[in-house]
């Protein structure tokens, strides 16, 4: 699949790359940024690992790209960061009959949409982990280095946590390790995920919303490999409370192969903002450099 580039960018000791392609999954023209370390300039005969970024509400690929600093640490372990964006977009893409920011344009909620009129251009699950992936995979300009499909991880910010552990859950074996910040764990149960569930998978579907609810998935998931999954989130998230409910989550680990495997820090002080991500990024990064044998 043919990629546009929009820009190249020197940033830190490698470079990012702000695509556009049109996606077959969505309909649409998709925007995607990835950023190539410095060991991807360097002469290597192993292929250069994946982390998959998932942003969160209202976001588009800019702003993690802009405001997380993953580059420096992409550089220090050698990992490809790759940045999809929220949603479909476009006049034709249908969004929040109310304009409302948290459905719709940028709130896609990383789910395959099986209510009209979303199902159409909806389709974030298929599109970040299958379309995408091997759409990157046959890019030329990556000249075949990077393994964007078998040795790769994933995390991601609120709707974009909720869509890296719903991902890595429902994808087990696809994924080194997993990792969240202030992320939407228990969907079904929280307004956020609530109003985009009945929106794209339609009230009637509950058994579809636990196809992607973290909190029911880890009942039937095995995890057979013993694998972690970190996550952080401020005590001072506006969210914590009302919308993220991090305590759910925990109950529904409990008596499952998972009970001990949820590394999860309430970090004192900490808000929701990209401040609050930047500072854990390193300690992100270190963790899926180990799960993918870069430390």
């Amino acid at each position: 699949m043919a990629f546009t580039i929009k820009q190249e960018i020197a940033n830190f000791g490698g470079k990012l790359l702000k695509l556009s392609h049109e996606s077959i999954s969505t309909k649409t023209t998709m925007d995607v940024n990835v950023y190539l370390p410095k060991q991807f300039f360097q002469s290597t005969s192993k292929k250069i690992p994946t982390l998959y970024y998932l942003s969160g509400l209202t976001c588009t690929p800019q702003n993690a790209s802009e405001k997380a600093f993953w580059q420096p640490q992409a550089d220090k372990y050698g990992f490809v960061m790759v940045f999809p964006d929220t949603s479909p977009r476009g006049e034709q893409v249908p969004t929040d009959p109310e304009n409302s920011w948290d459905f719709g344009h940028g709130a896609g909620f990383y789910v395959n949409a099986q209510k009209d009129p979303y199902a159409k251009n909806y389709q974030m699950f298929k599109y970040v982990h299958e379309e995408l992936p091997n759409a990157l995979s046959s890019f030329h300009y990556f000249q075949n280095k990077i393994d964007f499909v078998k040795l790769k991880s994933i995390t991601g910010h609120s709707m974009g946590g909720f869509g890296a552990v719903s991902g890595f859950l429902k994808l087990y074996k696809d994924f080194a390790s997993c990792s969240a910040f202030a992320p939407i764990l228990a969907p079904s149960l929280v307004p956020w995920g609530q109003k985009a569930f009945k929106g794209y998978l339609g009230d009637e579907e509950k058994k579809l919303w636990g196809e992607y609810d973290p909190s029911v998935l880890v009942k039937s998931v095995e995890n057979v490999d013993d694998k972690k999954i970190l996550v952080h989130i401020g005590s001072n998230d506006p969210f914590l409370e009302k919308q993220l409910k991090p305590e759910l989550f925990l109950a529904a680990c409990k008596g499952t192969s998972w009970e001990k495997s949820i590394e999860l820090h309430i970090v004192d002080g900490f808000d929701h903002s990209y401040y609050f991500i930047s500072t854990f990024v390193p300690e992100h990064a270190e963790f899926h450099a180990k799960a993918l044998g870069l430390v």
